[in-house]
């Protein structure tokens, strides 16, 4: 039968036979682990019994649930706060990172190098850091100046951006090594013909550099607000002795899955908060896609 193809015929065969490995691992590890979660959340299932249909109830539980949007507003504000923040530090430091010749390749490793160490490892460094006196760095460190100490990870203010500075920090290097990425490809004939004309800095930086880093921008921008509402390990470890944080004012959306599901073994309501976040992250990055479209 293969015999009787033409050549386009063969070509088509060989290409789906090619596809074949990927089509089957997404079809097993992405699409059927979504659709049973979205089927769960129907149902009320504790993990070892058998699951019951229930319809919307999980749905119309979690509308009616407080905590739940405690939780919805805190992954926000991860959001909305540490996405520009990011996305601001890691284009200055790659902007004149660039510019430098001296050591660049060694100080370049080490603003990379954070994105490189265990998230779980440097959660617990930073808590460290967040203790008080005689153990905590930032405290001792107010304490030589004579300036009161801060309560970071118990204070229902302070605990959010003190679990968010470090999961910016953490990022940070992936962030500069694509913005510098994107530099590079910028033509320099645009630069020097600029400096000819007597563009001033400003100027070139406007109209020529972030015109010309766009795709660069998007990618950062949908790839750092998904990691960003999928926060987690951060929170859960420097946060063990009261996950979530005082009053949950650090809890995540993902963490609050967490805990429904292995702490509660709530799957069906867990299933139904994960569909929530599913639906969450595809309309933000639909939305940013669409605003950073060229136009």
């Amino acid at each position: 039968m293969y015999r009787n193809l033409t050549i386009k015929q063969k070509q088509i065969v060989w290409a789906w036979a090619f596809l074949a490995l990927p089509v089957l691992f997404y079809s097993v590890i992405r699409f059927y682990p979504t659709g049973n979660a979205m089927l769960i959340s129907f149902q009320d299932w504790n993990l070892l019994g058998t699951r019951t249909w229930t319809g919307l109830d999980n749905y119309t539980t979690l509308l009616s649930d407080p905590v739940f949007w405690q939780v919805f507003r805190n992954t926000f504000i991860y959001l909305l706060l540490g996405t520009p923040v990011s996305l601001v530090v890691a284009f200055a430091i790659a902007y004149h990172l660039d510019k430098v010749r001296f050591m660049h390749g060694f100080l370049r490793m080490l603003y990379f190098l954070p994105f490189m160490t265990s998230a779980v490892a440097m959660a617990w460094v930073w808590r460290w850091f967040y203790q008080p006196v005689p153990v905590g760095l930032f405290n001792n460190a107010l304490a030589s100046l004579g300036i009161p100490q801060v309560n970071f990870l118990n204070s229902t203010t302070n605990a959010l951006p003190a679990i968010l500075a470090p999961a910016v920090w953490a990022g940070l290097g992936f962030q500069v090594i694509i913005f510098m990425a994107g530099l590079r490809a910028i033509p320099r004939s645009y630069y020097e013909a600029a400096r000819i004309d007597g563009v001033s800095t400003w100027t070139v930086l406007w109209e020529i550099t972030l015109p010309l880093l766009r795709p660069t921008i998007v990618f950062l921008v949908v790839f750092s607000s998904i990691g960003f509402l999928r926060i987690f390990d951060h929170v859960f470890n420097m946060t063990t002795n009261n996950p979530g944080g005082p009053l949950n004012s650090t809890k995540p959306l993902v963490l609050m899955i967490y805990q429904t599901a292995f702490s509660s073994f709530d799957m069906g309501y867990a299933a139904a908060q994960t569909v929530v976040l599913f639906i969450v992250l595809l309309l933000v990055s639909l939305l940013q896609l669409w605003i950073m479209r060229d136009r």
